[in-house]
C-alpha cells in the first residue's frame, strides 16, 4: 500500500483499503455515513450528492470474498421481472407511509448484481420448466421439459426414459459432496420450478400418474414427478455426511395420495395407482433409521425439533399454497417461516448444504393480472431473503436471488411521486379517460370497449381490491411470460462472479464453483 509524505493514502487505487484507512485520505474523509444525509431532504442538491458519494464509497471499498462457500442458497422469485421489483418497492414503502419509490428490497442491497438471459432451446420466451433445468442443471433444454437435454421433446416418453438424456442438478452435486439439501416453495412441490432439482420428465404437467395417463401416456413407463421425488435420487437419498439432512416443504398433497383416500383436510388425492407416497416416504426413512417428520400445517412446522430431525416433509395444501393475502395465518406457514425452519434444519450439517427457496405464486398472480397479489407475494419473498441473510454468515454462505423469467406487467405513465402504485396514473389526453400505473400486455384483465366504442373506464373499479385484474391490451385467458432478462443478486463467497449479462444456465456452474462441488471447474481446484 502506498502512502504520501504527509501520511495519506495515494489516490491512484482504492483496492485493498479498509474503511479505517480511508479516513486518512483528504479527498475521502468527508464521505458521509448512512446517518449523515442532509436533513433538508430531496429538494436540496446536497441530499443527492451525499447519497451518491455514500453509494460510490460502498462500491469502491467492496472486496470480494474468495473463500469456499460452505452453504449455497438459491432464491427464485417465479416471474419476478424487473418492473415487478420496482412496483414492489413502491407497494412496500407505501404500506408504511413512505412515498415508496426510494425503498430497497432486502436482496437489492446485496453487493453484486447481474442479468440472466432466460430463453429455451426451442422458444424465445421461457416457461418455468426449461428455465428450471437451466438454473438447477446448468443446461438449456426445451419448453415444458425438466431435467433432460434438448434431445427430449415435449411428451416424448421414450426419449425421457433414456438415461443418457438425463441431466443432473446441483442438488445431486451437493449430495455427492456429502452436503444436505432442501427445497422450499409456495407452489406444489411437484410444480416445474422445484421439480427441476430432482426429476427427469418430458412433460412438466406429469406431476402424478393420473396426469401421465390423461395425456395418453403409460404411467408405468413414464414415471410421474411425485413418484420420482419419493423413489428416485436425489429425492430419496441418504447422504454420506454424519448430519445429513433433507428438507422438502411446499404444497401439492394431491399428487402423493391415492384417489381413494382423503388427506388431512378431507380432500382426496389424485393418484390412480393406489400408492400413498407420503406413507411410503415415512416408511423409507424408518427403514434407514433416519429421524423424520411429516407435517401439513403451520403448527406442525413450527413444532419440528430442528436439532434432532434429519428428514422433513411438509405438504401444506392439497394444491398450491394459498396466496399470502388469502391464507389463514393460523394454519398455513409463510414463506419466511418455511425458510427459517429449512435453514435451521440444514445448518447442523458440518459439511454444509444447498437450499432452494421459491416464491412461486408471484407468477400465478401475474398470470391472472392480479397485480396486488403479485406485489404482496414479492414482499413475502423479500422477507424470506431477509430472514436467510440474518440466519447465515456472509463469509461462508453464498446467497443468490434471481427469477426464472419475466412477465408482461408494465409500470408506466407519469404518476406523481408517491402516487398509489395500485391506482390511477392520470387521464389520457386522447380519450380523457383514466389509466392505471400498472397494466399488462395481455391477459384476462382485458376489457372490451364500452357500448359507444370508447375505452373501458376504470374509474368505476376498486383497483386496490386484492382480486382486481389490472387492464390488459390483448385478451387471453392467462397472461403470458415476458422474454426480458431478469435480475440476479448475490452476496457471500464468489458473489462477484454473478455480475454482468450471462445465460441462465451459467448460474449453477457459478454456484458449484463457489462451493467446490460438481464435476466442473471449482474455486478449490483453481486455487
Amino acid at each position: 500500500m502506498d502512502w504520501t509524505d504527509d501520511g495519506n493514502i495515494k489516490v491512484r487505487s482504492l483496492v485493498g483499503y479498509t474503511e479505517d484507512e480511508s479516513v486518512m485520505h483528504p479527498l475521502l474523509n468527508d464521505v458521509p455515513t448512512r446517518t449523515s444525509r442532509s436533513v433538508r431532504g430531496e429538494q436540496d442538491a446536497s441530499y443527492w450528492t451525499n447519497s451518491g458519494q455514500e453509494e460510490l464509497w460502498r462500491h469502491a471499498t467492496q472486496q470480494p470474498i474468495l473463500g469456499r462457500a460452505k452453504n449455497v442458497i438459491l432464491f427464485l422469485g417465479d416471474g419476478m421481472s424487473i418492473p415487478t421489483l420496482a412496483a414492489t418497492r413502491a407497494y412496500l414503502g407505501q404500506r408504511s407511509g413512505q412515498t415508496g419509490e426510494e425503498v430497497s428490497l432486502s436482496f437489492e442491497q446485496f453487493p453484486y448484481t447481474g442479468l440472466s438471459k432466460t430463453y429455451c432451446v426451442d422458444r424465445q420466451v421461457a416457461d418455468s420448466a426449461c428455465s428450471s433445468t437451466a438454473y438447477f442443471c446448468g443446461v438449456k433444454n426445451n419448453y415444458g421439459t425438466l431435467g433432460v437435454s434438448a434431445t427430449v421433446t415435449r411428451r416424448d416418453c421414450q426419449a425421457m426414459r433414456n438415461s443418457s438424456n438425463h441431466v443432473d442438478s446441483i442438488l445431486v452435486w451437493a449430495q455427492d459432496a456429502g452436503k444436505s439439501t432442501g427445497l422450499v416453495t409456495t407452489t406444489r412441490i411437484t410444480h416445474a420450478s422445484p421439480a427441476g432439482g430432482y426429476s427427469h420428465t418430458a412433460d412438466r404437467n406429469w406431476e402424478s400418474d393420473a396426469d401421465v395417463a390423461s395425456n395418453n401416456a403409460d404411467p408405468h413407463q413414464c414415471a410421474d414427478i411425485a413418484k420420482q421425488l419419493v423413489r428416485n435420487s436425489p429425492g430419496k437419498n441418504v447422504k454420506g455426511s454424519v448430519w445429513g439432512t433433507q428438507v422438502v416443504l411446499g404444497g401439492g398433497r394431491r399428487a402423493f395420495r391415492p384417489n381413494t383416500v382423503k388427506d388431512e383436510e378431507e380432500q382426496r388425492g389424485v393418484r390412480i395407482d393406489g400408492a400413498d407416497l407420503v406413507d411410503e416416504w415415512k416408511r423409507n426413512k424408518l427403514r434407514r433409521g433416519a429421524s423424520n417428520s411429516y407435517v401439513w400445517d403451520r403448527d406442525g412446522l413450527l413444532g419440528v425439533n430442528t436439532d434432532t430431525t434429519e428428514y422433513l416433509l411438509g405438504l401444506f395444501d392439497h394444491n398450491h399454497m394459498q396466496y399470502h393475502l388469502d391464507a389463514d395465518p393460523t394454519t398455513e406457514p409463510t414463506l419466511p417461516e418455511m425458510t427459517a425452519t429449512a435453514i435451521k434444519m440444514l445448518q447442523k450439517d458440518k459439511a454444509g448444504y444447498f437450499l432452494f427457496v421459491e416464491g412461486g405464486r408471484i407468477d400465478h398472480a401475474h398470470h391472472g393480472t392480479s397485480a396486488k397479489k403479485a406485489l404482496d407475494e414479492t414482499v413475502q419473498f423479500h422477507e424470506a431473503v431477509r430472514v436467510a441473510a440474518e440466519l447465515t454468515e456472509e463469509k461462508d454462505t453464498l446467497i443468490v436471488v434471481t427469477s426464472d423469467h419475466a412477465h408482461v406487467m408494465s409500470y408506466s405513465g407519469y404518476p406523481t411521486r408517491g402516487n398509489d402504485i395500485l391506482g390511477v396514473a392520470g387521464n389520457s389526453i386522447v380519450d380523457r379517460l383514466p389509466y392505471s400505473t400498472i397494466s399488462y400486455g395481455n391477459g384476462p384483465g382485458y376489457r372490451p370497449p364500452q357500448y359507444d366504442g370508447r375505452r373501458y373506464d376504470i374509474s368505476r373499479d376498486n383497483t386496490r381490491d386484492k382480486n382486481y385484474m389490472f387492464p390488459a391490451l390483448l385478451p387471453l385467458n392467462s397472461e403470458t411470460h415476458g422474454g426480458d432478462d431478469v435480475g440476479v443478486f448475490a452476496r457471500g463467497p464468489w458473489a462477484h462472479l454473478f455480475t454482468g449479462v450471462y445465460e441462465q444456465h451459467v448460474i449453477p456452474h457459478m454456484m458449484a464453483f463457489a462451493s467446490c462441488i460438481g464435476r466442473g471447474l471449482t474455486a478449490c481446484w483453481a486455487r
